[in-house]
C-alpha cells in the first residue's frame, strides 16, 4: 500500500457555497482494502468533501475516480447503489420501526407479494450478532440505547455489501467494549476487500485502526501519510496550521492553578433513579470545576438530569445554592440558578433551523417578554454580548444555528445558560464531536468562567479532560459514587480503579470512599 490503482481518487476538488470557498483543490485517495482516516478541525471541508463524493452536493470543479471510472453521483442513494455506504455521527433510523425494519428500510424480503417477516428478522439479528449485540429485533428502536441505535445504523451500512464504506465519528455513543467490537469489524471488512473512510476527532483511535491518515485545513488536504510515520503532536500541527512547540505546549485548556472554592452550590445524597441509579452523591462549590466520571451505563447522565428536574429522583436529597430543593421540571432549576448543557446537542440541545439569537435567548425569554412581547432591542444587545464573550463564529446572528460548526454549535448552547447567570452549571460531554482547536477553546471557557465563581459540574467519557480539568472528581460504578478525589489523588489510574471497584488500588492511591 498504496497500490497502483487507488479504489477512490478525487483530484482538485472546488466546492463554493455564496462565494466562499469550502473546499479548494482537496484531494483524497483510498487504497483497495485500506482504512483511510480522515480529520481536521470543525469547518476545515472533511464533510463536505465527504458529501461532494456521495452526491449530496455537486462540485464546481475537479474529479472523483471510483473502481477505475470517473463518477459524479446524482444523490447519496445512486452512491449507496455504486457501492458507497455512509454512516452518519447523526443517527439517521425511523426510531418507531423496528430494528429490523431500520436494517432492511427500501430492500425488504418478500414472499408471495407480503413482507418476510421471519426472513428480515432471523437475517436482522444474524448481522447484529456480527457487533456483538443480541437484543429483539421486532422492538421499536426507540427503546434502545444510543449506543445500540449507532451500532444498527453501523450494521445497516455494512450489510449493503459495499465497497467502500465511510464513517463519520462512528464511535462517539460507544463504550470501550463496543468501540473494540466496530474495529473488529472493520479489520474483517478490510481482510474482505472492502475500504474504509474513518472520519474522528479521536486521535488515538486512528493510530489503532487506520493504515494512513488524510489531514484537511480551511478546504484543502495539508497532509496524507502513513499512521506508523506521524506522531499524535505532528498530526495535532498540521490540523491547527500551527508550530508544533505550541502544540506541544498545551494538551488541553485547562492551564493554571483554579482559585479557592467558595459557597456550596450543589449537594447531592443518596440518589435513587430508576434502575440506573442506586446511592450517587456528589458536592459542587462555588469556583470549583467537579468532574463526575464513569463507565457508559453508570449513571452519569441520570443523575445530572434528576439534579436539573428532568428526571427527578426517586429518593435522596438535594441542595440547591445551600437550600433543600427539589426540582419536579427544568423550569425549577434554572429558577434556582441550574443550567445544563445535554450530552447529545443535535437531540436535545440546539433547535436547529432556529437562529443563533433565537438558540442564544431561548431559556431566557420569559425574562425577556411582557404581556407577551419579546424585548427584541434587549435581546440582541445580549445576543450580541456572548457572541462577543464567547468568540462564535457567526455571519449574522439570524443564521441557522444549524449552518454552524460543532463547536460553535456548543459555544451558543454555553451562551444560552450563560446569559440566565446561572450558579451551577451542568455540562455533560462538552467537548465530544468537536475538533482539537474548538476543544482547547471550550476548555479554556469552562476554566475562565470557574475563577470567575461558576460552579462547574463536567461529565466527560475523556480521562485526560477530567483529570487536567476538574478540582475534584467523583466517580460512579453500577449507579453508585464510588469514589471522592481531590485533584491531587485524581490520576488516570485512580479513576480507572475506582471504575472497576478495585479496591486495592483505591486505597493504594489513598482515595477517599464514599
Amino acid at each position: 500500500m498504496p497500490s497502483s490503482s487507488p479504489l477512490l481518487s478525487m483530484r482538485n476538488i472546488d466546492k463554493r457555497f455564496m462565494g466562499a470557498h469550502a473546499l479548494a483543490a482537496a484531494t483524497l485517495e483510498v487504497e483497495p482494502a485500506e482504512v483511510m482516516g480522515l480529520v481536521g478541525q470543525n469547518g476545515a471541508g472533511k464533510s463536505t468533501l465527504i458529501k461532494v463524493l456521495t452526491g449530496a452536493h455537486g462540485k464546481d470543479a475537479g474529479e472523483t475516480v471510483f473502481g477505475g471510472e470517473t463518477v459524479e453521483f446524482a444523490s447519496p442513494l445512486a452512491a449507496q447503489h455504486g457501492g458507497i455506504s455512509t454512516i452518519y455521527q447523526e443517527i439517521n433510523l425511523i426510531p418507531f420501526r423496528s430494528v429490523a425494519e431500520n436494517i432492511f428500510l427500501g430492500r425488504e424480503f418478500r414472499r408471495y407479494g407480503l413482507l418476510d417477516w421471519r426472513r428480515m428478522n432471523r437475517d436482522a439479528a444474524d448481522l447484529l450478532r456480527r457487533f456483538a449485540v443480541e437484543i429483539d429485533v421486532r422492538r421499536p428502536l426507540m427503546e434502545f440505547s444510543t449506543a445500540i441505535q449507532q451500532m444498527v445504523a453501523i450494521a445497516r451500512a455494512v450489510s449493503f455489501k459495499a465497497r467502500l464504506v465511510i464513517m463519520d465519528e462512528p464511535t462517539s455513543s460507544l463504550d470501550e467494549r463496543e468501540v473494540a467490537v466496530l474495529f473488529d469489524v472493520i479489520r474483517q471488512l478490510r481482510a474482505e476487500g472492502v475500504s474504509v473512510i474513518f472520519i474522528t476527532h479521536r486521535l488515538d483511535e486512528l493510530y489503532q485502526i487506520c493504515d494512513r491518515v488524510t489531514v484537511m485545513r480551511d478546504g484543502r488536504t495539508v497532509m496524507t501519510s502513513r499512521m506508523a510515520d506521524v506522531d499524535k503532536l505532528h498530526l495535532i500541527a498540521a490540523m491547527l496550521g500551527r508550530d508544533l512547540e505550541a502544540v506541544r505546549e498545551r494538551a488541553t485548556g485547562f492551564q493554571g492553578a483554579s482559585a479557592a472554592a467558595g459557597a456550596e452550590v450543589l449537594a447531592a445524597e443518596g440518589l435513587v433513579v430508576g434502575r440506573k441509579v442506586s446511592d450517587a452523591r456528589l458536592e459542587v462549590r462555588a469556583g470549583q470545576i467537579v468532574g463526575l466520571a464513569g463507565l457508559l451505563g453508570s449513571g452519569r447522565t441520570e443523575v445530572a438530569r434528576a439534579i436539573f428536574g428532568a428526571d427527578p429522583p426517586d429518593a435522596g436529597a438535594i441542595r440547591l445554592m445551600g437550600k433543600v430543593a427539589s426540582p419536579r421540571e427544568p423550569i425549577e432549576a434554572i429558577t434556582l440558578g441550574v443550567g445544563f448543557c445535554s450530552e447529545d446537542r443535535k437531540v436535545e440541545g440546539i433547535v436547529p433551523d432556529m437562529s443563533v439569537r433565537e438558540n442564544i435567548t431561548l431559556a431566557l425569554l420569559p425574562r425577556l417578554t411582557r404581556f407577551g412581547v419579546v424585548d427584541e432591542a434587549r435581546q440582541r444587545a445580549i445576543v450580541d454580548r456572548f457572541i462577543a464573550r464567547l468568540a462564535i463564529k457567526t455571519a449574522d446572528i439570524e443564521q441557522k444555528v444549524r449552518e454552524l460548526s460543532g463547536g460553535n454549535q456548543q459555544k451558543v448552547l454555553l451562551a444560552r445558560w450563560l446569559c440566565t447567570d446561572p450558579k451551577l452549571l451542568i455540562l455533560d460531554e462538552p467537548t465530544r464531536g468537536i475538533d482539537v482547536g474548538a476543544k482547547v477553546e471550550i476548555q479554556s471557557l469552562i476554566k475562565e468562567l470557574a475563577d470567575q465563581g461558576l460552579g462547574v459540574l463536567m461529565i466527560s467519557s475523556e480521562l485526560e479532560e477530567i483529570v487536567e480539568g476538574a478540582d475534584r472528581v467523583f466517580v460512579l460504578s453500577d449507579g453508585r459514587t464510588v469514589a471522592d478525589l481531590p485533584h491531587a489523588k485524581s490520576s488516570a489510574s485512580a479513576i480507572m480503579a475506582a471504575m472497576a471497584h478495585d479496591a486495592s488500588a483505591l486505597s493504594a492511591d489513598g482515595m477517599e470512599h464514599g
